[in-house]
């Protein structure tokens, strides 16, 4: 057969810990919300409150007065690395007034959370309707602000979502070494266990 010269087989044994960090969960649920003002019972709060449809007049949905450049931010009380943000529009009427709203994350209380980092620029959302930004970004507060534009800033919901972690652990390895295939092989095994060869761990995000 000739020599077939060094074969090398790598078999590992690997682990998933049990991923219930990637579970999603909506950290806006367990956050404080503020807005530039309050439009007639609709604060904040209604935008995190859970349900994205509202019934009639936007009345689950957070509102601001008709004004400049009106803004509205999410406080995560820590600091994430933000994964998606999902917008959900109104859907009695005025969609538009949505369009050109910038998403933005950071750690900053400047110019009430509007001057950090920019995740997106939303461009339009149909009435009732939900959008999806990805961001992965780092930061505390979560902004949605319309600059320079009087409007109303309705918002029927806001949810954020986290880069989780999950780990994987190398358990075990087996080197098998092959030298010469004829007539007589010989085999070298060498067994490496998770002891000897120590634990190997990547980290990946979900």
């Amino acid at each position: 057969m000739g020599k077939l010269g060094y074969l090398f087989l790598l078999f590992g044994a690997i682990s998933i810990q049990d991923c219930t960090e990637c579970l999603e969960e909506n950290l806006a649920l367990r956050g404080h919300a503020t807005q530039s003002s309050i439009y007639y019972h609709r604060p904040a709060e209604k935008a995190i409150d859970g349900v994205r449809k509202a019934p009639g007049s936007a009345t689950s949905c957070s509102m601001t007065e008709d004004e400049i450049s009106p803004w509205w931010r999410l406080d995560l009380l820590d600091i994430y690395l933000v994964r998606t943000v999902v917008i959900t529009n109104r859907a009695d009427c005025c969609p538009e007034q949505i369009n050109g709203a910038e998403i933005r994350i950071g750690n900053s209380l400047e110019n009430n959370g509007n001057n950090n980092p920019r995740c997106a620029i939303i461009p339009t959302i149909e009435a009732g309707n939900s959008a999806t930004f990805s961001c992965v970004m780092e930061g505390r507060y979560v902004n949605v602000f319309i600059p320079g534009r009087q409007t109303c800033l309705t918002l029927c919901e806001v949810e954020v979502y986290k880069t989780a972690r999950v780990q994987i652990s190398s358990t075990a390895a087996f080197v098998v070494l092959v030298k010469h295939a004829a007539p007589k092989i010989g085999v070298l095994v060498t067994k490496l266990s998770a002891q000897e060869i120590g634990t190997n761990s990547i980290n990946r995000f979900c």
